[in-house]
């Protein structure tokens, strides 16, 4: 599994900037404002920390090894007895002249914890009070957040944690085969926002029908083969309905993560759904036509079914009716209720016993 990583600057980000190296180890170590509070919230929501850090001249005559030592212990010993570990711990001691490959920006120091490890790009992030830290950040492809800095763009703590752990969760995911094109867009924490074209009317209806009723924004365009049939306009428009959405929920924290519901006239859908991460599909149902408009009542089983497997839901589905068209939307409109209910942030805690969903 992909980790999500803050590669954390110490010096002014951490702690305060040492001001005088002949005091006490104990004047030497301030914490920034809000930093305990805040790492804990991230760790909560799956973050891993890794602190690099430059140290100009350190081990040299102008800046002896045991005037970092002991502030430096006194430091990592604050953070650990808050329940906050780092995963490494990166000085780089030389000075700019010196021009090593390890100093940041450069990301020599890095390299080996780069590739031992599969970090979530879109999620990690470098965290610094310099320029020098977003340019370490541009480099390996990842966010760069300011913070206790003066500059406009510059963030505090608690604002990191909202900005990294609460903003919307939105993803988009394309799917190019020799039969289809397709780009979904999904935002799970707006709503109204939805354009579908797939080229199948009521297909199209469908779809808006699980994003009115799941709560989220959906901007999805397909092309297909569809002078063939609507196979493969069907299943890999939910192979890509799903992989954005599963993106889009991040690491689960806080979601409600199950759903069911509901009635459609004289006809009535059950569906029953558990954001798992391990796909399973059931389907109990006949339809009584052959199809509806141009979608094949056949390709609805399949659509939920390569839905399911794409989010990594555990999802089961029951309908029963005499008119086709209202048990199928019965079906759609059944899941975007259950997506609601799954989707919907309740708390901040994993609900999950094993750590992971």
């Amino acid at each position: 599994m992909a980790r999500k990583v803050l590669f954390i600057d110490r010096d002014g980000t951490l702690i305060h900037e040492p001001s005088d190296f002949q005091v006490d180890a104990v004047d030497k170590v301030r914490l920034v404002e809000n930093v305990i509070p805040s790492l804990l919230e991230m760790k909560k929501q799956g973050y891993r920390f890794v602190m690099v850090s430059n140290q100009d001249g350190m081990g040299t005559d102008s800046f002896p090894q045991e005037d970092f030592d002991a502030p430096h212990a006194l430091t990592l010993d604050l953070f650990a007895s808050q329940g906050i570990r780092f995963d490494e711990i990166f000085i780089c001691p030389h000075l700019p002249e010196d021009g090593c490959d390890c100093r940041k920006p450069r990301t020599a120091l890095l390299t080996k914890y780069l590739a031992a490890n599969t970090i979530d790009l879109s999620s990690s992030a470098v965290i610094g009070d310099r320029q020098t830290d977003m340019e370490l950040a541009r480099r390996i492809g990842i966010d760069g957040i300011l913070v206790n800095a003066d500059d406009d763009a510059a963030l505090t703590w608690p604002q990191i944690v909202e900005r990294l752990c609460y903003s919307d969760r939105v993803a988009i995911s394309e799917r190019n085969t020799n039969e289809t094109r397709i780009r979904a867009a999904v935002n799970l924490d707006t709503s109204g926002n939805t354009k579908v074209s797939t080229g199948i009317g009521f297909f199209d209806h469908m779809l808006e029908q699980i994003a009115k009723h799941g709560g989220f924004s959906l901007e999805l365009e397909c092309a297909g083969d569809l002078e063939i049939d609507e196979h493969h306009t069907v299943e890999d428009t939910a192979i890509c309905l799903g992989l954005a959405l599963r993106e889009a929920l991040g690491n689960k924290y806080g979601i409600g993560r199950y759903g069911f519901l509901l009635p459609m006239d004289e006809s009535e859908a059950e569906v029953a759904l558990d954001l798992s991460g391990r796909a399973a599909f059931q389907f109990s149902g006949s339809f009584p036509r052959r199809n509806v408009g141009e979608l094949s009542t056949e390709m609805v089983e399949h659509f939920f079914r390569s839905l399911a497997e794409s989010l990594g839901a555990a999802l089961h589905i029951k309908v029963t009716g005499e008119n086709t068209h209202h048990m199928i939307e019965a079906c759609f409109k059944s899941v975007g209720r259950a997506l609601r209910q799954a989707i919907q942030r309740t708390g901040s805690e994993l609900p999950s016993t094993k750590g992971t969903l």
